[in-house]
């Protein structure tokens, strides 16, 4: 890309699809390019320990030509389906970097409502400097907000599991029913009836 004249190269990237509870998180991210500028140890999120990530994290932000985060609720996703949540937060994550991509890489294989030339990579995270460092970006701060969450809803282990569907997490929604947020269009069985008796259904 950098041969065929692009100077700005974002990529992007989300983190919280899959979890019963929390937002999900999306995040873009502009890095300079330039020898001497590359920040070593960039690769998919999921692959680097809970430390080399927010070594990264703090380090991309520092250098990073741009960035943004954003997040969509439980509420959104519920009201939206996941899909077309993500690929608004993704939207919203571009469109507020402040500096204009030449392109945009996104992880997966689907694209968002841009009119900025966009490529889609399959395993972007773990092929595309850009696309890794978003995915670092959108991870470490959603992490760091379901163990906020888990100060407010102590009982449902956020923190550990950081709102997945874990066995310990499922039984602490039987034994509690679901909090605010939770997303009702991940847990219907819970509060259909299908729940532990007793335990609140919203």
């Amino acid at each position: 890309m950098l041969a065929l004249g692009a100077r700005y190269i974002a990529g992007a990237d989300e983190a919280g699809r899959g979890p019963l509870a929390g937002p999900v998180v999306c995040a873009a991210v502009i890095l300079p390019l330039a020898d001497g500028e590359i920040i070593e140890g960039i690769d998919d999120s999921k692959k680097l320990s809970e430390k080399e990530r927010g070594r990264l994290f703090e380090l991309i932000k520092k250098q990073a030509v741009a960035y943004r985060i954003e997040e969509l609720s439980n509420e959104e996703i519920d009201r939206l389906n996941i899909l077309e949540a993500t690929r608004l937060c993704m939207k919203r994550a571009v469109d507020g970097l402040g500096t204009e991509p030449d392109v945009v890489f996104t992880d997966g294989n689907f694209s968002i409502d841009i009119s900025l030339p966009q490529q889609n990579i399959v395993k972007g995270d773990a092929l595309s400097y850009t696309v890794g460092a978003a995915s670092i970006l959108a991870k470490v701060h959603r992490d760091r907000l379901m163990c906020e969450y888990d100060k407010i809803y102590p009982q449902y282990g956020f923190a550990a599991h950081k709102g997945y569907g874990t066995a310990a997490h499922e039984a602490a929604i039987r034994e509690y029913g679901l909090c605010e947020i939770h997303r009702r269009t991940f847990t219907k069985k819970f509060w259909a009836g299908q729940g532990k008796s007793g335990a609140r259904n919203f």
